[in-house]
């Protein structure tokens, strides 16, 4: 599980978590409330959908001056799938798999604690690839 965490607040334009993502080099930026609560979840695949309205509206010959610069909130899931500290990986991984989630954020008692993505399990499957016992292996 990673502890640094990279977040935006759902009114921050979706530009700003596409540059965060750029910039910290990630997938997935957590949208958190003033109060630091989890609320959503930007992927680079939400951000590239966002990226096609332009062209699509000029397709279907919507009017463009319609079309306002999507923040966050426009481009969020806000329905996300967390895991606690004490999930093992080998749920964490299947849970991933079934959802096709990228990303698995991490919350203990409702706070935000980390995330763990699709590199995390595998370098951590292949580091310990050679255990007999995947429940020693745990996100916290």
């Amino acid at each position: 599980m990673r502890q640094a965490l990279v977040t935006v607040r759902p009114g921050a334009p979706a530009r700003e978590a596409a540059e965060l993502m750029r910039s910290r080099e990630v997938r997935h930026v957590l949208v958190t409330d003033d109060e630091g609560q989890l609320v959503g979840i930007v992927t680079d695949r939400d951000l590239r959908h966002c990226a096609l309205l332009p062209f699509l509206a000029r397709h279907l010959a919507w009017e463009e001056r319609r079309l306002r610069a999507p923040g966050v909130r426009d481009v969020m899931t806000c329905s996300v799938v967390t895991g606690d500290p004490d999930t093992d990986l080998a749920r964490a991984g299947l849970l991933m798999f079934e959802r096709r989630m990228g990303s698995l954020p991490v919350t203990e008692h409702g706070a935000l604690v980390g995330i763990v993505t699709e590199g995390d399990l595998f370098d951590a499957f292949r580091r310990d690839g050679k255990s007999s016992a995947p429940a020693e292996l745990y996100l916290g």
